[in-house]
């Protein structure tokens, strides 16, 4: 027996989009429910981390792998299982596809091809962090994923509030960010936005240890500093002001930094001009002559 949509029509073929608890199950609808039950396939980030998810809930519908590595290749496959008539459903491990997850590359496909592409709403992480953050929810931006290395990681975090005009409102910046990287992220932004920019970290969003900091930059850093290990998922929301007249984004020295990493990870001097010569992408050797410069400068 077919299960129906709303108007009470078979499910109809198409792609649906198909949101995924972020930590609670019971964060799950119950559309999103019965639409999994109901397509012929669901093409998954990591056929694993779903049928753990289909389990739970006594869902059968066989799966497929679709992750960010095969997305583009597997979409020309899945586009014409759609057009013979088929329902997929695509979801990722946690919350919305498409959101720095794998999904947008299909939906295009799906629209150039003229079918159906369905959204079935419900958890993600930046909104669900941005809603109790404290911070400006009118004005927001999300930006995902920062670079990784110090230096483009600064530039784009100058780039964002150059995008500001001087009499803009403050806009609150949404991003995700690894655990081992969130330190520095908190150090770049203290430098390009000052130490007393307003955040606020959510870290285990719906899950057990679920938990919110808020406060200064500088503030928050100095928590996390205190703990043997920062561990968990975690969406990043900056409060973002334009600059003030003249003001310009001073980078971090090779000194400061080499004073951060003694401080927050315990790095002798050699160590810390190894991890910094791999932050910016140039040589160690390169990193140890402008260290050379910066002393016989003094």
């Amino acid at each position: 027996m077919a299960v129906t949509e709303q108007d009470g029509a078979p499910l109809a073929p198409g792609l649906y989009l198909v949101a995924t608890p972020i930590g609670n199950l019971e964060d799950i609808t119950l559309r999103a429910l019965r639409i999994l039950r109901s397509v012929d396939r669901i093409a998954c980030e990591d056929t694993r981390q779903t049928q753990k998810l289909l389990n739970h809930f006594g869902i059968e519908t066989k799966t497929t792998s679709v992750h960010e590595h095969n997305e583009a290749g597997r979409a020309a496959g899945l586009i014409d299982d759609i057009r013979k008539g088929e329902r997929i459903a695509v979801v990722t491990d946690a919350g919305m596809p498409g959101i720095s997850d794998p999904g947008m590359h299909l939906a295009r496909a799906a629209i150039e091809a003229r079918l159906a592409v369905i959204p079935v709403p419900g958890a993600n992480a930046a909104l669900t962090a941005l809603i109790a953050s404290g911070l400006d929810t009118e004005r927001f931006l999300f930006e995902g994923f920062l670079p990784p290395k110090q230096g483009a990681r600064q530039a784009r975090l100058e780039a964002l509030r150059a995008s500001l005009s001087e009499d803009a409102a403050p806009l609150t910046v949404v991003l995700y960010e690894a655990p081992h990287r969130i330190l520095e992220t908190l150090a770049d932004i203290a430098v390009v936005y000052g130490s007393e920019c307003r955040v606020a970290l959510a870290r285990e969003l719906t899950k057990l240890h679920e938990e919110f900091l808020r406060g200064p930059a500088a503030e928050v850093a100095a928590q996390l500093q205190e703990r043997d290990r920062v561990r968990g998922e975690m969406v990043l929301l900056v409060e973002m002001r334009p600059a003030a007249a003249g003001e310009a984004a001073a980078p971090v020295s090779l000194l400061e930094r080499i004073r951060e990493l003694a401080a927050s990870e315990g790095l002798d001097e050699m160590a810390a001009l190894k991890k910094i010569a791999k932050e910016r992408g140039v040589s160690k050797s390169e990193i140890y002559r402008e260290l050379q410069r910066v002393r016989n400068k003094k």
